[in-house]
């Protein structure tokens, strides 16, 4: 009686030691955002393409939950990522008129709060593998700025120098761009491994698909979309890597998976039944996929066309790792977590799309104004009374014409002055000098 009451002990003793031992983990889940770079809203298999392969991409959707007016808080790269990292809209962050260059001094300020240094915070390991794109400058490395391990490049691929670096060392010059989104997905896989006993957050900035391209042996001429769709198909592979990774380790239950794009298709690519592509206040320059897997969180199979932002990922991570806000600073995103979870309605009254330092369109609920657009070489601005377009703007129904093809701002009234009042309402909150400036330039002629 004895020596099973005591066996009894040793057992009970030892479930609570690897309760204890595993509370962190069970009570902080871990997160991993892989954000491609111009991948288009038609570039997935679940959201229409039919060239390019994307099983695992596809399986993560139908596993999860698929966003499809998912927008990032910039049509180019480097404030689009900013965004992406503070829950901050660009022009808050003086990211705006153009992107970090290893020739010019733009940048993430060392002032502003990334994602990594508030998880960094509360005990997360955090790692950035791949594009990191918010400036060069030794203060401004990822090392500095929220993250335990870098591994990638400080630029886009078409920039020089292009180096390869690990931490704050260059371990590479000239680059091979064939083995990267293979060198990239080793390493992720190595730091889920080695930090599984924790929580962690995982951010892979993928270098592609932006020009030029490169892909690997092994996917070389296997897609029917050509070169460009050889690349994402080695990063649809990339994600069924990592997503097997996790299942692996059984972090599958604990983990939240985001796979998203930093804007719209370029050069090539699809931006699927979207209007236009990257660089325009058109959807197809800032609309982009959304996928989200947690499978004891988010329900599977499911989707929803909310207007959510990828500002919203800093507040939602934030209270998904039991983390307060910051109060020092305005941030614009929203916790996202009950459309993920729940199918809930937008948070977001109102969400604002800019074009460099201009507020060019707003999005709220299925409508969408807008207020200028790229043409040729000049700027055509809609929101001018007495324009031959006759309108402030023009208002777009996305539910009944998702391309933006047809203006319903004649017989929306009521419509267009909600808008414009969110409009001036974000121009006074925003409270940048920048915008105001932009804001009172003389419209370009409509050509």
């Amino acid at each position: 009686m004895m020596h099973l009451l005591l066996t009894i002990l040793l057992l009970a003793s030892a479930t609570f030691n690897l309760a204890h031992a595993q509370t962190p983990q069970a009570n902080k889940p871990n997160f991993v955002v892989i954000m491609a770079d111009d991948l288009g809203y038609g570039d997935l298999g679940i959201y229409g393409s039919t060239l390019i392969k994307t099983p695992h991409l596809d399986r993560m959707a139908t596993e999860g939950m698929r966003l499809d007016s998912f927008y990032a808080s910039a049509n180019t790269c480097t404030p689009s990522r900013g965004g992406l990292l503070t829950g901050r809209y660009p022009i808050r962050l003086n990211l705006v008129n153009d992107v970090a260059r290893p020739t010019n001094d733009i940048g993430l300020s060392p002032d502003e709060i990334t994602i990594g240094e508030a998880l960094q915070a509360h005990g997360y390991a955090t790692a950035m593998i791949g594009k990191w794109h918010l400036g060069h400058q030794p203060e401004r490395s990822p090392i500095h700025n929220g993250f335990d391990e870098f591994y990638g490049l400080l630029h886009s691929n078409d920039m020089h120098p292009l180096e390869l670096y690990r931490g704050e060392q260059v371990i590479e010059d000239p680059v091979d761009q064939s083995t990267l989104t293979a060198r990239y997905t080793a390493e992720a896989v190595r730091f889920i491994e080695e930090n599984q006993q924790q929580p962690f957050f995982l951010y892979i900035p993928h270098t592609f698909p932006h020009a030029p391209l490169y892909v690997s042996e092994q996917f070389e001429g296997q897609s029917d979309a050509g070169l460009y769709g050889d690349v994402v198909e080695e990063m649809d592979w990339s994600t069924g890597e990592i997503l097997a990774t996790l299942e692996r380790l059984g972090l599958d239950d604990n983990t939240l998976v985001i796979f998203t794009s930093d804007n719209g298709p370029w050069m090539e690519g699809s931006a699927g039944h979207l209007r236009d592509r990257k660089g325009v206040a058109w959807d197809g320059g800032a609309r982009v996929p959304f996928i989200a897997r947690w499978p004891s969180v988010i329900p599977a199979g499911q989707a929803s066309d909310e207007p959510v932002m990828n500002i919203d990922l800093f507040p939602t991570l934030m209270a998904l790792a039991g983390a307060d806000l910051p109060t020092d600073r305005v941030i614009d995103g929203q916790n996202i977590m009950p459309v993920l979870s729940e199918g809930a309605a937008s948070p977001h009254e109102a969400l604002f799309l800019f074009q460099n330092d201009r507020i060019a369109g707003v999005r709220s609920g299925d409508w969408k104004l807008v207020l200028e657009s790229n043409y040729l070489s000049a700027i055509t601005r809609f929101d001018h009374q007495g324009s031959q377009f006759g309108t402030e703007g023009l208002l777009f129904d996305l539910a009944l014409d998702p391309s933006e093809t047809y203006s319903y701002a004649r017989e929306n009234p009521d419509v267009m002055a909600r808008l414009h009042q969110y409009l001036e309402q974000a121009k006074q909150n925003l409270n940048s000098t920048v915008l105001e400036a932009a804001w009172n330039r003389p419209a370009a002629r409509a050509l």
